[in-house]
């Protein structure tokens, strides 16, 4: 199995939308590159994003990502959907450097890469979120989500 960070926004709907991709074998709900190791107090420059544990076997680190652009703007700076400030920004973080040859290859490719800003980083830090947190569009499906629903039920079996 292999690890790789996704944030896209709201880590609520980024988690139940990424746990229904093929391949995918277990999300947690976390932050990102901040510069504490807990999540108390003032922001700490995380990004809010889900721990996405994966079989290579059956998906790869490209088909991760590209289900991931289907669900953000890859254009916009700290901000997806109504959620706005910079733990929101879009990233993909991993500790393994193929995944992020993998990530930058994937954004080079495309014709509107002078237009994206999603980050493509080491992963220096994971603090794993509060349990309110994890799986929270289950247990609250109500909640606001900036992912359509259409979207979040797409890959689901």
């Amino acid at each position: 199995m292999e690890t790789i960070y996704l944030a896209g926004g709201c880590l609520w709907g980024v988690q139940a939308y990424i746990k229904t991709l093929p391949g995918v074998i277990e999300t947690e709900a976390g932050r990102a590159n901040g510069t504490t190791n807990n999540l108390d107090g003032a922001y700490d420059g995380y990004a809010e994003c889900v721990k996405t544990v994966f079989n290579p076997e059956l998906t790869s680190v490209s088909q991760l990502i590209s289900q991931l652009f289907e669900v953000i703007d890859p254009y916009s700076v700290n901000q997806q959907g109504n959620d706005v400030g910079p733990k929101y920004r879009t990233g993909i973080y991993s500790e393994n450097q193929q995944h992020l040859n993998v990530a930058t290859h994937f954004i080079e490719r495309r014709e509107d890469k002078e237009k994206i800003v999603v980050e493509v980083l080491p992963l220096s830090n994971y603090v794993k979120s509060a349990e309110v947190h994890q799986d929270r569009l289950e247990k609250y499906q109500d909640d606001y989500c900036h992912i359509p629903t259409y979207l979040l039920n797409k890959y689901k079996q």
